[in-house]
């Protein structure tokens, strides 16, 4: 399936909440959820559908796939991975989805979305411990160290975003350096750590194992 090139507010009005795709704009009174918290579409006002059973679990896995930008077949593979490690499946899920490197480049701050630092790293701007990674899938592990390559540190859109997200907390389980422009990963994420959105990752568990 390919990746969702549209214009991304509709699938924040889809799930009535806000995903964060959309940067700092998420973060302003433009935000499309502040103005038209209602799904998209002609009729969108007058819909109130019932969701039930199947629906609620497709409904919440589509939810995690939007949030971090992961299409269906790679959103699988990491549920099948997660399935067969120790402890609870939901949580061994959202450990490696926010374990993702293009995901830990926007939460320390580099990229003011998934998408830009889904970008910042096909574009090879992201090195870990020294060496460059372009692929924003890479699970990073206990002690790796993500910086910004020495020929990109004075790139603009780095730095605008950098800006940008200069009040935004980093997460507890990550160092970050941002005068140096990196951090390092300390441990995995404990589940009160995992997800700024509220997510139910246990009906995806349910969706994924009929």
């Amino acid at each position: 399936m390919a990746r969702y090139i549209g214009p991304v507010c509709r699938l924040c009005r889809r799930d009535g909440m806000k995903l964060f795709l959309k940067g700092a704009r998420c973060f302003s009174d433009k935000c499309a959820i502040e103005k038209r918290n209602f799904p998209p579409g002609q009729h969108g006002k007058d819909r109130k559908p019932k969701i039930v059973g199947y629906g609620l679990q497709l409904r919440e896995k589509q939810k995690a796939k939007r949030y971090y930008g992961v299409p269906e077949v790679q959103f699988r593979n990491l549920f099948e991975k997660a399935a067969r490690q120790k402890g609870v499946t939901g949580e061994n899920l959202l450990s490696m989805l926010e374990r993702r490197l293009d995901n830990i480049v926007h939460k320390i701050g580099f990229g003011t979305s998934r998408a830009m630092a889904r970008q910042l790293v096909r574009h090879g701007h992201i090195a870990i411990n020294g060496k460059k990674v372009d692929i924003p899938s890479y699970i990073v592990r206990p002690n790796d160290v993500i910086s910004i390559r020495d020929k990109s540190k004075e790139n603009a859109a780095i730095q605008s975003a950098l800006d940008a997200t200069a009040h935004v907390p980093s997460p507890a389980w990550i160092e970050v350096n941002r005068e140096a422009l990196s951090a390092r990963v300390q441990s995995n994420p404990k589940r009160e750590d995992l997800v700024q959105i509220k997510l139910e990752e246990q009906l995806i568990v349910e969706l994924y194992s009929k």
